[in-house]
């Protein structure tokens, strides 16, 4: 009975230490690698992202379509930098970028004078100094808004005179980047007054700030 009793409980304990032996022996989980991101490698974002788009040049030269005595031509004219700013000038003008003036190269008495504005700039004020400088010359008429069938489109301020001497133009002239510009404009009476005024403007339409 004892022997019996003693195998019986040698047996128990056989189970018990195999029962120990596989819970102690279970595998630990794994964690896939592919779904680790190593704590030394970071995200980054793309290239695109990081690098900004360079700011788009403007070619040397272009050709734009001016009105003349024979109808509309095709004309080209060369890029020409000035004081913050750049613009396309047809054969037959000068650009003095020191001044900012582009002029008839024939007789520099057609020309006119190009300012870039600051940002809070005084509409109010321009207007003020526009008139009064302008009432020298003669009555002083006031086109601003929507300008039909003109280079420039569209001006905030567009201030004119006429008188014995010729016409000037106070024009206050927003690009389409949304930089502004004051142009002083003299054309006088004169057999190249035509000459002068048609390009002047188109090249005037072409004023962009390099900031």
């Amino acid at each position: 009975m004892k022997t019996r009793y003693a195998l019986w409980l040698n047996f128990l304990m056989v189970i018990l230490v195999l029962i120990l032996s596989a819970c102690t022996g279970e595998a630990e989980p794994t964690v896939n690698p592919e779904l680790e991101t190593p704590e030394s490698e970071s995200v980054s974002p793309p290239t695109s992202q990081l690098d900004p788009a360079p700011k788009t040049t403007r070619p040397e030269a272009d050709s734009f379509e001016l009105m003349t005595a024979d109808g509309n031509q095709s004309m080209e004219a060369v890029l020409k930098q000035g004081e913050g700013f750049s613009l396309y000038v047809f054969e037959k003008f000068a650009f003095d970028e020191t001044a900012g003036r582009l002029s008839l190269s024939s007789n520099p008495d057609y020309y006119v004078d190009i300012e870039p504005l600051p940002s809070d700039y005084d509409l109010t004020q321009l207007e003020a100094e526009g008139e009064e400088e302008l009432s020298a010359v003669g009555k002083v008429s006031d086109y601003s808004g929507e300008l039909v069938e003109h280079p420039l489109g569209f001006a905030e301020l567009y201030l004119q005179a006429s008188g014995e001497e010729g016409i000037s133009d106070y024009m206050v002239w927003k690009s389409e980047a949304g930089d502004t510009f004051l142009f002083r404009l003299h054309n006088p009476k004169g057999e190249e007054a035509s000459a002068f005024a048609g390009p002047v403007l188109v090249s005037l339409s072409t004023v962009q700030s390099d900031t």
